[in-house]
């Protein structure tokens, strides 16, 4: 069951879109198309209740008062590597967004975040920082990055996956219970390998073709 600050994006096109990701017989080509796609669905979803405010436009009759968004230009931020795979398509929705990256990797036998890599835009506490990467496994890489970015002056933050096991959420919204999650899925459980179940293996393997 989703933690009560998950929201679980149902849309149809997104649910076949990632049952599709899901099937071990699809390329990598096929796989990043798919994601990008996604992800555009999912930053529809998670910029629903931007705020906006009325200006004058000129339009080719009249001036009117017409809503543009208001404040500070959103930022995404990406936790290297697979991260990218869903910036790429939300910058495609939002090109004038900030881009910040978090480098985070899982030590193997202690599931440990360890950083390598932080790079984040400036006056992060005047703007909504929306966090991506693709799994919400054991939650402890997406809630490591999201305490460093709050250190940075983050006052705003939500955070987008494309999968979540349970564990996960848990682990997440304990640490961080005042970030909402945006997912695509919950999956059952987490393996003895703190892999996603049923899954769709490493994503950023699948995404750029490594192993």
């Amino acid at each position: 069951m989703a933690h009560k600050n998950t929201t679980v994006v149902g849309h149809p096109l997104v649910q076949h879109k990632l049952s599709i990701m899901r099937d071990i017989s699809t390329p990598t080509a096929k796989f990043r198309q798919l994601l990008r796609e996604i992800s555009l669905l999912l930053a529809y979803e998670v910029c629903s209740d931007l705020e906006t405010e009325q200006v004058d436009i000129k339009t080719p009759l009249e001036t009117a008062k017409m809503p543009k968004l208001e404040g500070k230009k959103l930022c995404f931020i990406s936790i290297l590597r697979a991260g990218n795979g869903l910036l790429d398509g939300m910058l495609d929705l939002v090109p004038s967004a900030r881009v910040g990256h978090v480098g985070l990797y899982r030590d193997p036998k202690t599931l440990i975040p360890i950083e390598y890599y932080l790079k984040l835009p400036d006056q992060l506490e005047e703007r909504l920082s929306i966090v991506v990467d693709p799994m919400l496994a054991t939650g402890n890489s997406a809630a490591a990055a999201v305490q460093r970015i709050k250190d940075a002056g983050a006052k705003r933050i939500k955070f987008v996956c494309l999968l979540a096991a349970p564990e996960g959420l848990e682990a997440f919204s304990e640490q961080h219970p005042d970030v909402p999650i945006i997912t695509a899925a919950v999956d059952r459980e987490l393996n003895d390998h703190a892999y996603i179940l049923p899954g769709l293996g490493d994503a950023g393997d699948r995404m750029y073709g490594t192993k």
